[in-house]
């Protein structure tokens, strides 16, 4: 039978500006540890750790433009693009452009605290 998911549970942020992000699937709102789906709204000037996550993670822009920082660059991702990150990669996420973004992010096997590895 379908399990339907009524409503998302709001996870804390890391990041330099308050970021929301609302959890559909994934660890915490149903316990889901193969997959996690979530939508976010990053401000203008919001900005994250770097990370060498163990995890892949895609990465579609419905509003504004998401940064992706990478060891060789940075790619600026705006709405109606995607992004897949790869794990062991190092990346950094950031909204730097004015009205910041609105997001929908999917990481394989599902995001936790404990395999995100951010930079200290």
């Amino acid at each position: 039978m379908p399990t339907l998911i009524a409503r998302p549970t709001r996870i804390e942020a890391a990041g330099t500006k308050p970021k929301v992000i609302e959890e559909y699937v994934g660890r915490v709102n149903s316990s889901t540890s193969s997959l996690s789906v979530a939508h976010m709204r990053s401000p203008e000037g919001w900005e994250e750790p770097g990370q060498t996550p163990e995890f892949e993670e895609y990465t579609l822009v419905l509003r504004g433009t998401l940064r992706v920082e990478h060891k060789n660059g940075h790619l600026d991702v705006p709405d109606g693009q995607a992004v897949i990150t790869h794990r062991g990669e190092w990346v950094r996420y950031s909204t730097p452009f004015a009205g910041g973004a609105e997001y929908v992010a999917i990481c394989l096997p599902a995001f936790s605290p404990e395999t995100v590895h951010r930079d200290a």
